[in-house]
């Protein structure tokens, strides 16, 4: 009588600082989905630490003594499953819940897709109706069904294509998983949004202020990402990043200096409104305005990475909670 083959090995590799009761709710998701958990903290104050060690998760504390950066804190978790590796292992950030089911779905789709190294589904936010910037980002999340060119910090990857391009590249502030994606798509992997619910997301985001932090957060990564990443064979961000110099800095730069000539050239700012009316019938009015909006904070953002790399100096987290 043959035996059953077992199903193939899932660990998961959780990230956080200071999450407390998200994070007890994090790993309390995982219980029975995963075999093991790896939790890295990243100099919590709080009782993260504790509540991981209580919840039966492996705590490694990161080196602080380099730039924190979320890159190498997964591959912090990443290493640590080195001695008695998983077929799979499943990302996930210690503010997010993972959903039940979620696993075996991936898993089997894994198993029918030999060539696929990542994939991941749907993630929402848990209070969408908090804030307009909770609304914002839960729309962000929804991305198509299909063969993917990237993902986000959730995800379940295939542990030996994710380890033979060496995880994540620690230095990127933003941006590390889309990057990871495009080594990976080269090295003729692919990458997979599927129909299911994978995780609850709970930004917190109730302030402009964060908002604004967050953008500029991604300008930065659009920057980077197009300046060291992007080639003729594979574009990576080219075209986010030309948005932001025209919309973020070039027209009102003209119309500013235009404006010292003849004050008409401050009607380019009518531009604006424009391209709020044209976005709105594909996203809503609301997305469409903090769309257009936020191509100034992603300005500065990649001013800011510009700005970094002429100065040689090192990449600092760009925080907004």
């Amino acid at each position: 009588m043959s035996r059953a083959k077992p199903k193939p090995s899932v660990d998961a590799v959780v990230i956080g600082r200071n999450e407390g009761a998200r994070l007890a709710a994090c790993l309390a998701s995982l219980k029975g989905q995963v075999r093991r958990v790896v939790y890295v903290d990243s100099g919590s104050t709080d009782d993260s630490p504790l509540i991981a060690r209580a919840a039966g998760a492996e705590v490694i504390d990161l080196d602080l003594t380099q730039p924190f950066t979320a890159a190498r804190a997964r591959n912090t978790g990443l290493k640590a499953l080195k001695a008695d590796p998983p077929d799979f292992v499943q990302f996930i950030d210690g503010d997010c819940e993972l959903r039940e089911g979620w696993v075996d779905r991936a898993r089997h789709f894994m198993h029918d897709n030999l060539r696929a190294a990542v994939v991941c589904g749907r993630r929402r936010e848990r209070h969408p109706d908090a804030s307009v910037y909770n609304a914002l980002i839960d729309a962000e999340w929804d991305t198509p069904v299909g063969e993917a060119k990237a993902c986000g910090g959730d995800a379940l990857m295939r542990y030996q294509a994710v380890n033979a391009v060496g995880g994540y590249r620690p230095d990127l502030i933003a941006g590390e998983e889309p990057e990871l994606c495009l080594r990976l798509r080269a090295r003729g992997w692919t990458v997979w949004r599927i129909e299911a619910e994978m995780t609850w997301h709970d930004a917190g985001i109730t302030r402009f202020g964060q908002w604004w932090k967050r953008t500029e957060r991604a300008g930065h990564a659009f920057a980077e990402g197009a300046a060291r990443f992007s080639t003729p064979q594979a574009p990576h961000w080219q075209a986010e990043t030309r948005r932001i110099w025209l919309w973020g800095i070039a027209l009102p730069l003209v119309a500013l200096l235009g404006s010292l000539l003849h004050p008409a050239a401050l009607l380019l700012v009518l531009a604006y409104p424009a391209q709020v009316a044209r976005l709105a019938g594909r996203m809503g009015w609301r997305a469409a305005l903090f769309n257009t909006l936020g191509k100034f904070p992603e300005a500065v953002g990649a001013l800011r990475f510009h700005a970094r790399r002429l100065s040689r100096a090192e990449a600092r987290l760009i925080e907004y909670r």
